[in-house]
């Protein structure tokens, strides 16, 4: 017994050590999570996300502390990082709202479209909170044209400066006096702790043709970089002579606020000491500013009150004194409810900008601005990762920057050039008709959704018939598709369409773009009952009711018929010539049919939907045939609806 005592003693203690030793746990990881909430609030997020990572294990909240580690992610800009933790916080069971939201768009920003789309349906249709709702309704209605983008030409070709770029951040590309100005987080010495890299200064090294192989030493640019402070995106104007740039971290103000535009001077071989910008609002974040090519405009981004979202473009006038006006805000052909920043302006004037609020593959996309709309640039320059600060050196070749998989750093710069090769876009056009029994003519068909299928059937995209019935899709090379389109009361109307093979030579081809334009035509034919429908080509070997590969071909049109109309239901008949017995006949034309119903209900039609009749030549069609032309009229093949569900 002493020695049965003694064990029950030992349990009692090691459980309380255990207990103990959980209860350790739990007021450890309640520490850490204390101290990351402090770190959040001052928007150290990387410091934030080490003290929650630390606590996550011994959590009573997981759900609660994954939510917090994917905010810090995206609140630092890293959204794509952001993904599994926005998923293990809800698997979980953590019900904030926004994390239905934000993990929708962190799959975008990883690639995974069909999961984004689903999630973001899902949010649309449920959510609460009128402004998420109706962010995520708007990606929905945009995810129509990612294929479309997806499609586009390849214009252009990249390749990354691997021997420029650092394990750093490297971004906002200007060529200045045959140098390559850029901003980079590399060699600060000191770690930002908003996102756990080093501060950004403005850099500068010597251009060549071959950046992306051969490095070179890049230097400090000779204005601003100070200490502990962010400066970057640098833009000139005057012939080099004016630089603006943007400048945060002073600390005077809190947090993301806190970076203004600051303007300097080159005189007397040297640049003056930076000056705030008038035009800069104190309760706001400026910044990406770009001259335009003949220095009068200075387009820069601002989240200041009065906008359309969270960042939008705005433009102001510089007179010849330098004197900057009042600032103008693009409006909404431009500007959207997401951000948009970035701004370039080419040689030939036009306009580029990065938006996260347009069409695009994946948080923010390069758009160049034709005819005052900005037209996503298409990959490989737009990836699904963050695609901005473009810089064109000439109209054929120049430099952007892209956080994208595959990358050396955070923020990469790549170089990029104008394909040699001439590009070809495909398109089908195609127009709705309607048919009634018994009309003289058919009719267009406006307001009507026409889809776009794939060869294996399924749905990539819809569109609706215009005033005149009228519909376009983009079309990949070398691929089958079909178009169908639905109405009540009326056979689906299905065409198959191409584009294998339809491509010329580089020889042939005129334009460095050349569109190729399909017809099409879609006619919905009323479905009217007891109305015999001959199907055309079904041929048997003399005696015999076998199908013949040939028949198998017309028939399999029919079987796609009940497919599209899963409603009706058929009889199936077959008829013979007058030559021959009645008897014999009959039994032919019997087992020919129901030898044509049993190869249909083999290709997944059911049973119950169709019926197999022998009519022998109790029905011909022309009556003392004497031409193999007339019997053959009279050897058909027909179905009609028997019966169809309302």
């Amino acid at each position: 017994m002493p020695q049965i005592n003694n064990f029950r003693n030992s349990l009692n203690q090691l459980g309380l050590v255990v207990l103990l030793a959980l209860f350790l746990s739990a007021c450890g990881a309640t520490q850490q999570i204390g101290k990351g909430d402090k770190r959040f609030e001052m928007e150290q997020y990387d410091k934030a996300i080490e003290y929650y990572t630390n606590a996550l294990a011994n959590a009573k909240n997981p759900g609660e502390v994954n939510y917090k580690i994917a905010e810090a992610y995206r609140l630092s800009n890293r959204l794509a990082a952001a993904e599994p933790y926005y998923k293990a916080a809800l698997d979980a069971g953590f019900k904030k709202e926004d994390t239905y939201y934000y993990y929708g768009m962190a799959l975008k920003a990883n690639g995974n479209y069909e999961e984004a789309l689903n999630q973001l349906e899902d949010y649309a249709r449920i959510g609460t909170n009128p402004k998420l709702k109706g962010l995520a309704a708007r990606e929905v209605e945009q995810f129509d044209e990612l294929s479309e983008i997806m499609r586009g030409a390849q214009v252009f070709e990249v390749q990354n400066l691997t021997a420029l770029n650092t394990e750093a951040s490297e971004f906002a590309p200007y060529i200045l006096n045959n140098e390559l100005v850029f901003s980079s987080t590399r060699g600060s010495g000191k770690t930002f702790a908003g996102n756990g890299e080093g501060f950004i200064d403005i850099y500068t090294i010597p251009l060549s043709d071959s950046m992306a192989e051969t490095g070179g030493t890049a230097r400090k640019f000779d204005v601003g970089n100070l200490d502990e402070m962010h400066d970057a995106m640098a833009t000139f104007g005057n012939e080099g002579r004016t630089m603006v740039f943007a400048r945060g971290n002073e600390g005077s103000k809190k947090g993301r606020q806190n970076v203004d535009l600051f303007v300097t001077y080159f005189r007397s071989g040297s640049w003056t000491e930076p000056k705030l910008i008038p035009i800069n609002d104190a309760r706001a974040w400026d910044s990406s500013p770009a001259f335009s090519p003949d220095s009068r405009t200075l387009y820069f981004s601002s989240d200041r009150n009065g906008g359309l979202g969270g960042n939008d473009i705005y433009k102001v006038e510089v007179n010849e004194n330098g004197r900057f006006g009042t600032p103008e805000n693009l409006g909404p052909d431009i500007n959207t409810p997401g951000n948009e920043s970035f701004v370039h302006v080419a040689p030939d004037g036009t306009l580029y900008i990065a938006s996260d609020g347009l069409p695009g593959l994946g948080n923010l996309d390069l758009f160049r601005v034709e005819n005052g709309k900005p037209v996503n640039m298409g990959a490989p320059v737009n990836s699904p990762g963050d695609d901005f600060s473009i810089y064109f050196q000439s109209p054929i070749r120049g430099f952007f920057s892209s956080n994208r998989d595959g990358g050396k750093g955070g923020d990469d710069l790549y170089g990029f050039v104008k394909s040699q090769r001439k590009q070809v876009n495909f398109y089908v056009d195609g127009t709705v008709f309607l048919r009634r029994e018994g009309a003289k003519q058919q009719t267009i068909v406006p307001d009507q959704v026409v889809i776009l299928q794939n060869e294996q059937g399924q749905k990539i995209k819809e569109t609706t018939s215009d005033a005149e019935g009228k519909f376009s899709f983009s079309l990949d090379t070398a691929s089958t598709y079909s178009l169908v389109s639905e109405k009540q009361g009326f056979f689906t109307a299905r065409q198959r369409i191409t584009t294998v093979g339809k491509i010329p030579s580089q020889e042939e081809l005129l334009e460095d773009v050349t569109d190729i334009r399909l017809k099409a035509t879609l006619v919905l034919n009323e479905i009217v009952k007891e109305k015999p429908i001959v199907l055309e080509n079904i041929f048997y070997d003399f005696d015999k009711a076998d199908i013949r590969p040939d028949a198998a071909l017309e028939l399999d049109k029919l079987v796609q018929i009940l497919k599209d109309n899963p409603g009706i239901s058929i009889e199936l008949s077959s008829h013979t010539d007058a030559r021959g017995s009645d008897i014999y006949n009959l039994d032919l034309s019997q087992r020919r049919a129901e030898s044509a119903v049993e190869y249909i209900i083999s290709k997944g039609i059911e049973r119950s939907r169709i019926t197999a009749k022998g009519y022998g030549e109790t029905r011909l069609v022309v009556r003392n045939a004497n031409t193999d032309a007339d019997h053959q009229r009279n050897r058909r093949t027909e179905f009609k609806v028997v019966r169809i569900q309302e």
